[in-house]
């Protein structure tokens, strides 16, 4: 039998709700553990796995997804006995030294206090059978392994711990609706929401044949990669080719972006209201683009019905790539199939817009009927930890 050991992190500082909270992590973790044999249990401020083997993959592939832990590690499991926590200390120590390591420390953690020694004393204790047999040497502040012991109702020892998705449970903040383009900067706003406890559901906008099917299929991949931080989400895919001729015929150049924000917010509304969510969400960064002045997207909270979430509004670019390197959607946002926001993008656009001015212009395209329309015909694809549900 293996065993993880996670650490839960902010969830720790909720006061009496803290319950709602565990129950919705320890639901999340047993999701993504479905169909496999573990037991996953959750106590005092640790989260535990007990699996097989074989199903060490599934395990950590859960762990390195499940938003609301500080990190996560295998351990060695022993009895509550200096004898035992030393032999555990020095096979974790012969293995690291097996890797080149020659120094290292030793870190407790007393959760049971009944424990005849405090944690300074267990410290010291456990490194005297790696320090006498000369494996290592000890270095209290550069250690090249750092040997971590919790005492609890067993003893836990484990050496390296994993970084892992730190916020809230998914599924304790709400749900939103997320404006998923094919670019870098929205699947990081979702998950950025995600890592505040809140559920994501997803609007895609889509041009055919102006925009390609591979453009397409890019935003199910990006939608499908959410899913594994999310545990589910649904992808709409909205038809908003008849809306952008109109713009195109109908409005001045360079409003057309503008004005195309204008009309995704007037459906992501609709859907929003359908799908009983408590806002909209955005990748919008201020001054990134031209629609993203803070002018522009003035103009474009002013027809939004719900909260208009932008967690991203105060990155730059690099910072939202290395976010996108870390959750596995930079390669996919990257590929060369373009969107329907740059599709039609004028050469001089609007800077500067006034919300009395854009709404007048907007009046003017009578494109309400359109957007009803393309809201009553969208398609849905459901994913569930990374994979399509058909």
């Amino acid at each position: 039998m293996v065993t993880y050991l996670a650490k839960l992190g902010e969830l720790t500082l909720k006061g009496s709700n803290i319950k709602s909270f565990e129950k919705q992590l320890l639901s999340n973790c047993r999701q993504y553990l479905e169909g496999i044999s573990a037991n996953t249990t959750l106590r005092a401020g640790r989260l535990y796995i007990e699996t097989d083997e074989k199903n060490c993959e599934a395990a950590e592939t859960c762990l390195k997804s499940l938003i609301g832990i500080t990190g996560w590690a295998r351990t060695t499991v022993c009895e509550k006995s200096i004898e035992a926590i030393q032999k555990a200390t020095y096979d974790l120590c012969k293995k690291a030294a097996e890797n080149g390591a020659k120094t290292f420390k030793c870190d407790t953690r007393r959760g049971d206090k009944t424990f005849p020694l405090d944690s300074y004393q267990i410290s010291r204790e456990a490194a005297t059978l790696v320090f006498d047999s000369g494996l290592m040497t000890v270095d209290v502040h550069k250690p090249d392994v750092t040997v971590f012991i919790e005492v609890r109702e067993s003893v836990y020892v484990y050496t390296d711990s994993e970084k892992a998705c730190r916020g809230l449970p998914v599924g304790t903040s709400g749900k939103g609706l997320l404006l998923l383009s094919g670019g870098l900067d929205s699947p990081v706003a979702g998950y950025r929401m995600m890592r505040r406890g809140m559920k994501v559901e997803c609007v895609y906008y889509h041009s055919y044949p102006y925009t390609s099917e591979e453009a397409q299929k890019k935003v199910e991949d990006l939608a499908a990669r959410l899913s594994l931080y999310g545990i589910e989400t649904h992808l709409n895919i909205i038809s908003f080719t008849d809306i952008q001729m109109e713009i195109k015929k109908k409005s001045p150049e360079p409003w057309s972006t503008l004005l195309l924000r204008m009309c995704m917010m007037k459906a992501a509304n609709r859907l929003a209201k359908f799908i009983e969510a408590q806002c909209i969400i955005t990748g919008e960064s201020l001054g990134q683009v031209a629609s993203q002045t803070i002018e522009n997207m003035t103009v474009t909270e002013s027809v939004a019905e719900f909260p208009l979430l932008r967690p991203l509004v105060g990155t730059d670019k690099e910072e939202i790539i290395a976010i996108a390197n870390e959750i596995g959607t930079y390669e996919t946002s990257i590929l060369p199939y373009e969107d329907c926001c740059v599709l039609f993008s004028p050469r001089h656009p609007v800077l500067r817009a006034s919300v009395e001015e854009a709404q007048e212009i907007y009046r003017q395209l009578e494109v309400d009927d359109l957007i009803q329309k393309s809201f009553e015909e969208r398609k849905i694809k459901k994913f569930r930890l990374g994979k399509e549900v058909i």
